[in-house]
C-alpha cells in the first residue's frame, strides 16, 4: 500500500523544500492506515509552514524496510524514515544525531528506556515513534470453566494449563515460536526467567544458564507435557496465536495492545496480568519500539528539525497511540494517557513500560541475531531438540556477528 500525501507550499520561490518521509502502516484495514493519520498531519503542518511540502509514503511492514534499504543503495535515501531498525545506518554515519534534528525539549521528554535503546555508543540515532509492552492474557471463560485463576508463577501457569487440556481447550499455552516473531515470545521468557539476551553492554549471553533453565523448563514442563497445542511451536506465528485466541481456542498467551480489539471482537472475555517469573511475576518486561531515522543526504536539518518538533507534540503522539493502540513514546504524552479515562485500557502495558527492557536495537549484529532466533529457536523445544545445545549455537552465531560489526 503506498500513497503519497503532498501539500503545496504557498510560496513558490527558490527557497521551497519537499521533505520526503517513509513510513509504516500500523492500521488493519484502509479505514485506518496510517495513511489517513499522516494526511492530516501533513495538511495542519503546510498550512503552518508555506515553502515546505512534506511527502510521506505509507508501506506495510512486511515492505517498509527494504524499500528504505533499496532507496538508501540507490543513492536516493528519504528525508526521513520511520522504520524497524536504524543502527545499520547509523553505523554508515547516513543519519542526523537526534540533537541535530529535534529541539532539546522534545529529545529530553522521550520515555528515558526508549530514548536509550536509540542510540549507538551513547549517541542517540534512532527517535522512537511507537512503543508497546508485552502481558500475559487469559481467558476468562476457560479460567471459570476449569475453576483456576491467572498465574504468578511459572509453577501456577503449568497447573493452570494442565487444567485447560483436562477441559480439551485447544492451546492451553500458545507458545508461538515460528519465524514471524520468535524474538519477541523468546525474548518474554528469557527475561521472566532471571536472562535475557545481553548480560553486558558489547557481549550477547544467549546461552547463560539462566537461558538454558529457562528452555528446559519450556520443553520439558509445557512442551511435553502436551500443553502448548496441535502446532508445534516453531511452527506456530504470532498472528495463528492470536487469531486462535481471538477465535476462543486459546487459554493464555503473552499479547501486546492490539490484541484487546481483536478479542473484543470476537466477544471473547479476557483478563490481562504480568508475565509469570520462577517466583513470582516478572519484574522485567518486553518493551518493543519502532524508529523515526533523519537522513543526512539532502541536506534539510532545519526542515526536517521543524517538522518533527511538530510530529511529537503531545497532541500529536497522543493522537497516533490512541488510533492504533499503542504507547506513547514521550513522557508527556504517557503521563496524559495515565489519568484519561479513555486510555484505562491500556493502563496496565503503560504501567510496565517503565520497567521494560528493549531489544538490542543499538547493535548492528542484532539484526543477524534476530533472524537467526527466529529461525532456530523452535528447535530448543522440540522432543530431541537441547536447549543448551540451540542457544549455545546462536550464542556463537551472535559473537561472530558481533565481531563483524565491531570490526
Amino acid at each position: 500500500m503506498t500513497a503519497v500525501l503532498a501539500g503545496c507550499g504557498v510560496t513558490g520561490g527558490s527557497d521551497d523544500v519537499t521533505l520526503r518521509l517513509v513510513a509504516a502502516d500500523y492500521g488493519d484495514s484502509s479505514a485506518n492506515s496510517s495513511e489517513k493519520y499522516w494526511d492530516a498531519l501533513v495538511e495542519a503542518y503546510e498550512k503552518e509552514h508555506p515553502g515546505v511540502t512534506v511527502e510521506v509514503t505509507v508501506h506495510s511492514w512486511n515492505d517498509v524496510d527494504r524499500e528504505v534499504k533499496e532507496m538508501v543503495d540507490a543513492g536516493e535515501a528519504p528525508d526521513m524514515a520511520q522504520i524497524g531498525a536504524y543502527a545499520d545506518y547509523a553505523a554508515e554515519d547516513l543519519l542526523y544525531k537526534a540533537g541535530d534534528v529535534l529541539s532539546i525539549p522534545v529529545q529530553a521528554d522521550f520515555v528515558p528506556q526508549l530514548a536509550d535503546a536509540g542510540e549507538v555508543r551513547g549517541v542517540q540515532y534512532g527517535m522512537p515513534f511507537a512503543s508497546s509492552t508485552r502481558l500475559l492474557f487469559y481467558n476468562k471463560t476457560l479460567f471459570d470453566k476449569a475453576g483456576i485463576t491467572p498465574p504468578t508463577t511459572w509453577a501456577e501457569l503449568a497447573e493452570d494449563a494442565e487444567a485447560l487440556k483436562d477441559e480439551g481447550v485447544k492451546y492451553p499455552y500458545a507458545l508461538p515460536l515460528g519465524p514471524e516473531e520468535a524474538q519477541a515470545e523468546t525474548m518474554q521468557w528469557l527475561l521472566s526467567g532471571g536472562g535475557g539476551y545481553t548480560a553486558t553492554a558489547t557481549g550477547y549471553s544467549l546461552d547463560s544458564t539462566e537461558n538454558v533453565e529457562t528452555f528446559s523448563w519450556l520443553k520439558n514442563e509445557l512442551v511435553g507435557k502436551g500443553l502448548t497445542g496441535p502446532v508445534a511451536p516453531g511452527k506456530l506465528n504470532r498472528a495463528d496465536a492470536f487469531a486462535a485466541f481471538a477465535a476462543g481456542q486459546v487459554g493464555m498467551l503473552n499479547g501486546h495492545p492490539s490484541l484487546m480489539k481483536m478479542a473484543e471482537k470476537k466477544g471473547v472475555k479476557f483478563g490481562m496480568v504480568p508475565m509469570p517469573g520462577l517466583d513470582g511475576p516478572t519484574k522485567v518486561s518486553m518493551g518493543v519500539a519502532d524508529w523515526m531515522t533523519a537522513f543526512k543526504q539532502n541536506g534539510h536539518a532545519e526542515q526536517i528539525k521543524e517538522f518533527l518538533n511538530f510530529v511529537y507534540s503531545e497532541e500529536n503522539v497522543l493522537a497516533f497511540s490512541r488510533e492504533y493502540d499503542l504507547l506513547p513514546v514521550t513522557t508527556s504524552a504517557s503521563q496524559a494517557m495515565s489519568t484519561a479515562p479513555e486510555d484505562a485500557d491500556l493502563r496496565p502495558f503503560l504501567e510496565e513500560l517503565p520497567v521494560s527492557e528493549l531489544y538490542p536495537v543499538g547493535r548492528t549484529s542484532w539484526a543477524t541475531v534476530s533472524a537467526e532466533i527466529k529461525k532456530r529457536i523452535g528447535q530448543a523445544v522440540t522432543a530431541d531438540g537441547s536447549p543448551s545445545g540451540v542457544l549455545g549455537q546462536l550464542q556463537a552465531t551472535a559473537m561472530t556477528a558481533e565481531s563483524g560489526s565491531a570490526g
